[in-house]
């Protein structure tokens, strides 16, 4: 059921993109606003009763119904798992603004790229050039692709139901709501929520930085991982992500990270990965690597359900 859940939404989502920020982001915005005015007294407790309450009644809700369908009709299950996973994950959550900046970066217009890029990731990219362009891109694709797409996938299959997803979804949110905010209001309310996530996304981020060794540049990718991803454990994007950047940096031969500039200071991070410059063409690869990524978990899932069967 898995195997046809995921092809299903992926064809679904080809045929009509989901207008995520109205249809996900919003309601748990709503949603995220509310328990935090109920229960936000400035303690961790207090965080951690708001991410029980939020993300757990999320999960217990979908598994709820699901199970309830299995009851009634699997066909009707088998929908209610389609229509999750089409609201948890999907590549058009970053593919069209990666698919703009690449080939606006092949036109050589810095400008747009440099518009495109900071609309993207809601920070100035002005005076970039178009090498830091490229890198930054390819490090967005690469942490949303983990975060919308193999995050998502590895919980789906762990999890019975769409409980899986649901949990990865929810707690993703719920941690960059909560979690990565600085300001006074918060306090430790949201320490737990990003703590949780850092627990439940353990395992995905590394099954996600196996899978682009294993149809990348596998020596490197290993040795990148081993050596380079605790540099990026503070990330803004959350310590997993160090992990995926440094595989998927290996996996393509390409160096990410590395200071750029952003709000006229110079960002000090740490370079991951090895070989050449990124470009519009290192771009184009990471696309083929998410995909060939995507076609092993499909093949291992086929594999999965073909020993079901037999078994």
């Amino acid at each position: 059921m898995g195997l046809f859940s995921l092809i299903a939404v992926l064809l679904l989502e080809q045929m009509r993109p989901l207008s995520y920020r109205q249809v996900v982001y919003g309601p748990l915005s709503s949603l995220a606003h509310f328990l935090e005015g109920r229960f936000n007294a400035g303690g961790r407790d207090h965080g951690l009763i708001a991410w029980v309450l939020g993300v757990g009644g999320l999960v217990v809700m979908a598994g709820g119904v699901y199970w309830a369908l299995l009851a009634i009709n699997p066909v009707l299950a088998w929908a209610w798992n389609v229509a999750l996973l089409y609201v948890t994950m999907g590549f058009r959550q970053f593919s069209h603004s990666y698919t703009a900046i690449q080939f606006a970066l092949r036109m050589d217009d810095l400008a747009e790229a440099r518009r495109l890029l900071a609309e993207w990731r809601g920070r100035s990219a002005d005076g970039l050039s178009s090498s830091e362009i490229a890198r930054l891109a390819i490090e967005e694709a690469l942490a949303a692709s983990h975060r919308h797409v193999f995050g998502v996938l590895v919980c789906f299959v762990l999890l019975p139901g769409p409980c899986g997803a649901v949990l990865y979804r929810a707690a993703a949110f719920f941690a960059e709501a909560w979690g990565n905010r600085i300001d006074a209001d918060i306090g430790a309310f949201g320490r737990f929520a990003r703590q949780a996530f850092a627990v439940i996304d353990w395992l995905p981020a590394r099954l996600t930085a196996f899978g682009f060794a294993i149809v990348g540049d596998f020596e490197d990718a290993i040795h990148c991982w081993r050596t380079q991803a605790d540099k990026w454990a503070d990330s803004p994007l959350g310590g997993g992500i160090g992990v995926v950047l440094a595989s998927g940096a290996g996996a393509l031969g390409v160096r990410l990270g590395m200071p750029v500039v952003e709000a006229g200071e110079i960002a000090d991070r740490a370079t991951i990965g090895v070989g050449d410059e990124a470009d519009a063409d290192f771009m184009q690869s990471a696309v083929g690597l998410v995909w060939r990524a995507l076609l092993l978990w499909l093949l291992l899932l086929l594999l999965l359900g073909l020993a079901t069967l037999i078994g």
